[in-house]
């Protein structure tokens, strides 16, 4: 038996003779006899020439090997060379007649099947392809591309087409034997097990016995033992606890290893830099590459082995039902990969520390609902002897009349119950928690790297898993001062790095430009709908409407609508600017995976940041603070009047932005990613759903189902991270915004559980020991949100004007608030109104008339007649610096605290710390005593020339060579 290792051309992958190698049971054997396709070579009987040993002597040649099946396990028997060859021929032999045997069950075998047809062979990716009948060069690709896969060792067996369910769709089936996959663990350092954890657990919660509902069977939270794991040496392969091949590399694990190969096998003699399944399924020589759930979603496979965790994952995790059970994190991880797990483990994290803060907001709420009846300044706005007298002046050039400060009384109330003391209180405490939510993330990702063998999982890794995209584009090599190997190396000129830069962010700058441009545009359509809102409603037509009549005002209208449209803008864009963000990342040819992602991360949420949140920041610090006064307004344009704040404040309007915005950004999202991909599934599978259940083979079933792009995770993260701006950035305005995203949440973990588990293609596995560049971007977050926060409650509250009247500006001599609406409000002379600015006849209301000659405005200015005339007063100068202390004051107070906080909590708890020093020194041990016992054998061999120690698992191959580029 030899094996090969080299080249084949210029490509970069390992190779192997499928003929030659040496295959064990759980390998599956090796047919000489068998196409490409499966098919089988059989002579005019029926049956190959040298199958001519009956089932009991066959049957007699399995059992002969099994005993040496693991050269590590401890009943394993000397076996020399000569024994194993021979017995190797005996394999070949029932190779073929099982090989025959599947042909003649192939139409009662079970198509519902994750195996080979032998029974054997595991089926750890499918490549699908329709064949054209001009498609020559794509045939030739396929030809090549396959034959390449069976020098890198793989194994293929072909479905054709008139048995799929179209009549004109092949399926290539592609197992990874036992020897490749060693191979190339060994390469990736996958960590595997060598001895059972030893460290007792000694943590135990209070009050255990209240959390017994909330959780799941132990089966499903922790399907595998406990074990201590090292990386991967093919070279000590009886050091791990292999007891069986077939099932000692999980699922995920295979289909990772497989994909690796996947993606650098060249699929042309003629140029080596064409390689890859992705260009293949570019330019359509293959229809869709993934690999195969292990069963049906809601029921167990009828193979008994088959694991079925995908019927595990929906029964116990994918169902609405089970909304308010933890999630099995460890199933998750060890069916979908690490990478994913995480995702879920951050979400479930961010889910329950939002309670905490959804209660909190909830009390809040409920304060100022409480304290309704002793909002003073709303009974004085309400009150016919007080606010049925202040006659205000016109909120519009020529279609705004005249109007009483009492028509504002419900949006006044209104306000009251976002715009409290409460506010205050929760702003300061949403700057804690978010620390908090933060500091016990870096906690709990830590036990998970542990848990899940990452500790040692470093960036630099990343360098394994080169983008055969950036390989393509490497010509030359150079030497790496660290390893002392030669590496890829793209090479770039200055002027190439310089214009990529000016691309990318020229590109990013015109789209940000063109957001601005829509708010603006959103802003002018406010300014010019306002007033068609106030004639309209100048006889108050609404009020005709049930229930919600009387609160319709042209602000509320015009505040809606203008939301609605910037929701409708901000999709559109949305829809556009990805394209344009993944054209300018893949232009830059990132190095890694890593990279790319953190690339295309920063363009989208800077892109999303404007996009989503300048409506809100436009509300809250612009709108109604560069108005001017009646007789010197600002306008935009030359002739659209700014917008003033409701007197009532415009924390209201902030309010109905951000609930609208919000709340339709969640509902659009669910129905994106719940009912697009069960639409498109339902109708894709519309023909499938007709035919017996024992003829829709699994590979067919997974076919039907939408892919799993490179990037939806990254578009789940980036949905979360959205929201989280929202819930911290303005939370000030609307307390009960924690509560709605709790809501959602909830309901997102099972709806992205429930589409992973039915609606998707099983994932490609990889590896992720953190949330990556999302983790600097949610602290950039949380630092911003306490100035925000600190700038809503001071500016666009009325929470400090009203406590500076109340200690110092009350005439009384009472800590009360009588008399602030009528000291809030500035006077102006009607008189002095310009011709152009003053209400068009018929605009007025039926009161109104030539005796009144003032109107009053929301602003601190001196009246008509004194020396300073329209100037401000020293009380608004007072409450401008009391605004300006208050927002120096807070920030330094929960930067103070959050920074305390961080320095209090560490990292990585204390217990994690111990069991990753426990773990590295048992590596240490084992390893030491390993080589130790390994060089006494050889000793004794040598000494007595008779060596009768058991073989590894590769007795007679020599080691691989790994090749450079496979680094």
């Amino acid at each position: 038996m030899n094996r090969i290792t080299g080249r084949t051309g210029d490509q970069s992958l390992i190779e192997m003779s499928p003929s030659d190698s040496f295959n064990d049971e759980s390998n599956g054997p090796h047919n000489p006899y068998t196409s490409a396709s499966g098919s089988s070579q059989l002579g005019q009987q029926g049956l190959p020439a040298v199958c001519v040993e009956s089932c009991e002597s066959l049957n007699g040649s399995q059992f002969s090997l099994a005993p040496s099946d693991h050269s590590d396990s401890p009943q394993a028997q000397p076996l020399s060379l000569e024994r194993i060859n021979t017995l190797t021929g005996s394999w070949r032999k029932r190779a073929l007649f099982l090989k025959f045997r599947a042909r003649i069950d192939k139409s009662t075998q079970s198509k519902d099947s994750v195996f080979f047809r032998d029974g054997v062979r595991r089926i750890d990716f499918i490549l699908s392809y329709v064949d054209d009948k001009d498609g020559e060069r794509k045939q030739e690709r396929r030809r090549e591309y396959e034959a390449n896969l069976q020098k890198a060792g793989l194994e293929l067996e072909t479905e054709d087409k008139s048995e799929s369910d179209d009549g004109k769709t092949f399926f290539l089936k592609i197992h990874a034997p036992w020897e490749v996959l060693a191979t190339y663990a060994d390469v990736l350092k996958i960590k595997v097990p060598f001895k059972a954890n030893d460290i007792p657990d000694h943590s135990q919660i209070p009050m255990n016995w209240l959390s017994t509902p909330f959780r799941l069977p132990d089966l499903v939270m922790h399907p595998e033992p406990d074990y201590f794991t090292a990386p991967f040496d093919k070279d000590k392969a009886d050091f791990f606890l292999i007891d069986d091949k077939d099932t000692f590399f999980s699922p995920s694990t295979r289909n990772r290893i497989v994909f690796y190969i996947l993606a650098r096998c060249p699929y042309t003699t003629e140029d080596q830099q064409k390689k890859g399944i992705k260009r293949l399924l570019s330019n359509g020589t293959y229809s869709s590459a993934f690999p195969l759930h292990d069963s049906r979603y809601y029921k167990k496979s009828r193979d008994p082995n088959c694991e079925s965790e995908r019927f595990s994952l929906y029964k116990h995790w994918a169902t609405f039902l089970c909304f308010f059970k933890e999630q099995p994190l460890n199933l998750i991880r060890k069916y979908y990969g690490e990478k994913i797990g995480i995702y879920f483990a951050w979400l479930g994290f961010y889910t329950e520390m939002l309670s905490f803060a959804a209660v909190v907001g909830l009390i809040c709420f409920l304060y100022g609902l409480m304290t309704f009846e002793e909002n003073e300044w709303s009974k004085e706005i309400c009150d016919e002897n007080i606010g049925g007298q202040i006659i205000m002046c016109p909120l519009c050039d020529k279609k705004c009349g005249y109007w009483k400060l009492n028509s504002t009384c419900s949006s006044s109330w209104q306000s009251h119950l976002f715009d409290n003391v409460g506010t205050v209180f929760f702003a300061i405490f949403m700057g804690i928690w978010v620390t908090l939510f933060l500091e016990f993330w870096k906690r709990r990702q830590a036990r998970l790297e542990y848990e899940w063998d990452l500790v040692d999982f470093e960036e630099e890794q990343q360098q394994l898993q080169l983008r055969p995209e950036y390989e393509t584009k490497c010509t030359n090599k150079r030497l790496n001062h660290i390893t002392q190997e030669m590496e890829l190396v793209l090479e770039r000129t200055t002027a190439d790095l310089v214009g990529q830069m000016l691309l990318c962010w020229a590109s990013i700058l015109l789209w940000i430009s063109l957001i601005i441009a829509c708010i603006i545009g959103v802003i002018a359509y406010r300014l010019a709908v306002y007033a068609a809102f106030a004639s309209i409603m100048k006889d108050s037509p609404t009020n005709n409407l049930h229930m919600v009549g009387s609160l319709i005002t042209p602000q509320l209208a015009t505040s809606v609508t203008a939301s609605c449209i910037n929701f409708v803008i901000i999709m559109i864009l949305n829809l556009m600017y990805e394209r344009v963000a993944i054209w300018i990342t893949d232009m830059e040819i990132p190095k890694t995976h890593l990279e790319y992602e953190n690339k295309l991360t920063v363009k989208m949420f800077l892109f999303q940041f404007v996009n989503y949140y300048s409506s809100c920041f436009y509300v809250a610090f612009f709108k109604g603070k560069f108005v001017g006064h009646p007789g010197d307004y600002v306008y935009m344009f030359g002739k659209l009047r700014n917008e003033e704040c409701d007197p009532g404040g415009c924390l209201i309007e902030l309010t109905t932005q951000l609930v609208i915005v919000m709340t339709g950004k969640q509902v659009w999202g669910n129905i994106q990613e719940a009912l697009v991909p069960w639409l498109m599934n339902w109708w894709g599978s519309r023909k499938a759903r007709n035919h017996p259940e024992s003829l829709y083979c699994r590979w067919e079933q997974d076919h039907d189902l939408q892919g799993f792009g490179q990037l939806g995770l990254f578009y789940e993260y980036l949905e979360m991270v959205i929201q989280f701006g929202f819930i911290t950035l303005f939370v000030a305005s609307f307390p009960l915004a924690p509560l709605l995203a709790l809501f959602n949440n909830i309901i997102e973990v099972r709806v992205d559980a429930w589409k992973f588990t039915t609606q998707f293609r099983r994932p490609v596995a990889s590896k992720a020991h953190s949330i990556g560049a999302w983790q600097e971007i949610l602290n950039g977050v949380a630092v911003l949100s306490v100035v925000t926060n600190a700038f809503i409650v001071a500016f666009t509250s009325d929470m400090i004007p009203r406590l500076v009247y109340m200690y110092a500006y009350q005439t009384n001599g009472q800590l009360s608030m009588k008399g602030y609406i009528n000291d809030s409000l500035s006077i102006f002379s009607i008189d002095q109104i310009p011709a152009e600015s003053r209400p068009e006849p018929g605009e007025n209301p039926a009161w109104f008339n030539s005796s009144i000659t003032t109107c009053r405005y929301r602003d601190f200015r001196y009246p008509p007649g004194h020396e300073q005339e329209y100037k401000h007063t020293m009380q608004f100068w007072h409450i401008l610096a009391a605004k300006l202390a208050f927002i120096i004051i807070m920030e330094h107070v929960v930067f103070l605290v959050k920074y305390f906080v961080a320095w209090l909590i560490p990292d990585v708890p204390s217990e994690v710390k111990a069991r990753v020093k426990r773990e590295r020194y048992l590596v240490q041990e084992y390893l030491h005593n390993y080589e130790v016992e390994k060089l006494k054998d050889q000793l004794t061999c040598n000494t007595y020339n008779d060596c009768t120690c058991p073989p590894m698992i590769y007795p007679s191959l020599p080691t691989h060579e790994v090749l450079s580029e496979c680094l």
